[in-house]
C-alpha cells in the first residue's frame, strides 16, 4: 500500500476526524486514525465507540487498495509542523507505516485495521436538510445549559426535537432551562426528540462554520448523523427520557422590563467579581426607576450597581446566579432583553426583545 498527497489535502480532514479521537482509552486503537484507500480516493474515520467521524480526500495512489491504523496524535503533530504545501509521501509494510516528506523520514506502528470498530450500519427514521448557520444557531443559543456529569445522566446532553415544520433544542441542568427553535415552512416532520450526547454536541459546534450552506440531518433510534459535502459525523444517542420542560415553564409572570443587554451584562459583569466564587449570587432589587445590583463574598467585600429601568410595579428582591444571567445574555443576539418576573421566589423567563426565537428560564437564589 502505497500513496502519496499534498500537506494542505491531509490536513484538513486530519483535523476534522481527531475530535472523536479518545484520548484516554484502554482500546489503543481508539487512538488511531483509520486510513481506506481506494482507487484516488482516501477515507479516513476516527471513532471513541460513542462518536464517529469520517472525511475524505483525494490522493495519488501507487500501490494496491487497502487500509491501516496510524496513531492519530503523532500523525497529526508531524503534519503541523512539516512546511506548507510539502508532499506526504506513505509506504505501509507489515506492522509499520513510512512516512517520508523532502529529507524528512519517520517511522510510525500501525495497529490492523481489521480490528477498527465501525458503528453498525442504520437507517434514520427521521430525515431533514438544515442550514449549517441555523444549526449552529441551534445548538449554541441553548448548549451551555447542559448539566456536566450529572447523575441524572439524560441532562448531560441536549434534546433535539422535531415537529411539523419546526426544529427545537433543549438543555437543562436542573437550575437553568434553554430552548431555541427554528421554523421552516419546507419541512413537513414527525414528532421526534432524542438526546445528543454533551460530547456530540461540542463536536457539532466545532465541525460547523455560520455559513448558508446546507447539511443533511439523520435521526436514529440510537444515532444521530450530520452530513456535510467534506465529513460525516455521527453520534450515539443518550437512552433516557429528557424532562418534559413545559411543565416548569412559569405561566405567572406578571411583571415584564425591558433594558439594553450589553449595558445590563456589563453592570452584572462587574457586580461579579465580588460576588461568593463557589455560589456566584448577585442580588436584585427592582425598584421604580432603578435596577438595584448587590454582590458581597465571605471576605466581607461589597459591590453596588445601579441601572435606571422603567419598572411600574410593586418593588421586588430576587437572587441569581450571575454565571447563569450571564450565559444567557451573551447567547441572545437582540440589542435589548425582556425579563419576565413573578415574585422573590419564582424563576425569571428571559429572552430577546424582537426575536422570539430563544427562551431561557432561570431559577431564583436564597441569598
Amino acid at each position: 500500500m502505497k500513496f502519496s498527497l499534498n500537506r494542505e489535502l491531509l490536513l484538513k480532514p486530519l483535523l476534522l476526524v481527531s475530535g472523536a479521537v479518545e484520548r484516554k482509552s484502554t482500546l489503543p486503537i481508539l487512538g488511531n486514525i483509520l486510513f481506506d484507500v481506494k482507487g484516488q480516493s482516501l477515507t479516513l474515520t476516527a471513532t471513541d465507540l460513542e462518536l464517529e467521524m469520517v472525511a475524505h480526500t483525494e490522493v495519488d495512489n501507487q500501490g494496491e487498495d487497502g487500509k491501516i491504523t496510524i496513531p492519530a496524535r503523532k500523525l497529526l503533530d508531524i503534519c503541523k509542523s512539516l512546511p506548507e504545501n510539502s508532499m506526504l509521501n506513505f509506504n505501509a509494510e507489515d506492522d509499520s507505516v513510512k512516512l517520508s516528506s523532502g529529507r524528512s523520514k519517520y517511522s510510525l506502528s500501525t495497529l490492523s485495521a481489521d480490528d477498527f470498530p465501525n458503528i453498525e450500519e442504520w437507517k434514520g427514521d427521521v430525515e431533514f436538510r438544515l442550514l449549517k448557520s441555523e444549526l449552529l444557531r441551534l445548538i449554541e443559543s441553548t448548549h451551555f445549559s447542559m448539566a456536566n456529569q450529572d447523575v441524572r445522566y439524560y441532562l448531560n446532553g441536549m434534546s433535539i426535537e422535531s415537529e411539523g415544520n419546526e426544529i427545537r433544542s433543549v438543555a437543562t441542568d436542573g437550575h437553568r432551562l434553554a430552548i431555541c427553535k427554528i421554523s421552516n415552512n419546507s419541512l413537513t416532520l414527525p414528532a421526534r426528540q432524542v438526546i445528543v450526547p454533551r460530547k456530540g454536541i461540542l463536536e457539532i459546534i466545532r465541525l460547523l462554520a455560520p455559513v448558508d450552506e446546507e447539511v443533511q440531518v439523520y435521526l436514529g433510534s440510537n444515532h444521530i448523523r450530520i452530513i456535510d459535502t467534506e465529513f460525516s459525523f455521527t453520534s450515539k444517542l443518550v437512552d433516557g427520557r429528557f424532562p418534559d420542560y413545559r411543565r416548569v415553564l412559569p405561566r405567572n409572570g406578571d411583571k415584564v422590563f425591558v433594558t439594553d443587554k450589553e449595558h445590563l451584562r456589563q453592570v452584572l459583569s462587574r457586580a461579579s467579581i465580588l460576588s461568593n466564587e463557589k455560589f456566584k449570587g448577585v442580588r436584585l432589587n427592582f425598584l421604580n426607576s432603578l435596577l438595584k445590583i448587590t454582590a458581597n463574598n465571605p471576605e466581607q467585600e461589597q459591590a453596588e450597581e445601579e441601572l435606571e429601568i422603567d419598572f411600574p410595579y410593586e418593588e421586588l428582591e430576587i437572587g441569581f446566579n450571575v454565571s447563569y444571567v450571564l450565559d444567557v445574555l451573551s447567547a441572545i443576539k437582540d440589542e435589548k432583553v425582556k425579563f419576565t418576573l413573578a415574585d422573590a421566589n419564582s424563576s425569571v423567563v428571559i429572552e430577546g426583545a424582537d426575536s422570539g426565537e430563544a427562551l431561557y428560564v432561570v431559577m431564583p437564589m436564597r441569598l
